[in-house]
């Protein structure tokens, strides 16, 4: 485990004050808008640690790797909108069992996964289903 610097602890508090996914950019520009002097290299390097220590979630979308705070030594999986950026963590029981029966065939043991559902939130479905008006 690495050691809790203020830029860390700046970043783990950032990260967690996030709605859903952010990039390490949109992250540092939050911060430097706080009064936050931290460079953008260690804001990369804190949210690797921080991924790497599972309290922080990643996935890339668009070529961009995003981060977002999650509850440490949990394994679970995400519904993510496509337009906003919301984020839920959900339980996938028959993910999780499909998953090891499919390694096992295998002779795989020790198996990983990840599961990520992208789709419309509730709120973006309903701005879809509007009609636009001139």
């Amino acid at each position: 485990m690495k050691r809790n610097t203020w830029q860390r602890e700046a970043v783990r508090s950032a990260l967690g004050e996030s709605d859903g996914f952010i990039s390490a950019q949109a992250l540092h520009g939050a911060l430097r808008d706080s009064g936050t002097t931290i460079g953008l290299a260690t804001v990369y390097r804190a949210l690797t640690d921080l991924t790497d220590e599972g309290e922080a979630d990643t996935l890339t979308q668009d070529g961009e790797a995003l981060y977002r705070a999650c509850t440490p030594d949990t394994h679970h999986h995400h519904l993510i909108c496509r337009r906003c950026g919301a984020t839920e963590e959900i339980a996938a029981d028959p993910v999780e069992q499909w998953a090891r029966q499919v390694a096992a065939e295998h002779g795989y043991t020790k198996a990983e996964h990840v599961v990520d559902i992208f789709g419309l939130c509730p709120a973006c479905s309903r701005l879809s289903e509007t009609p636009d008006t001139p």
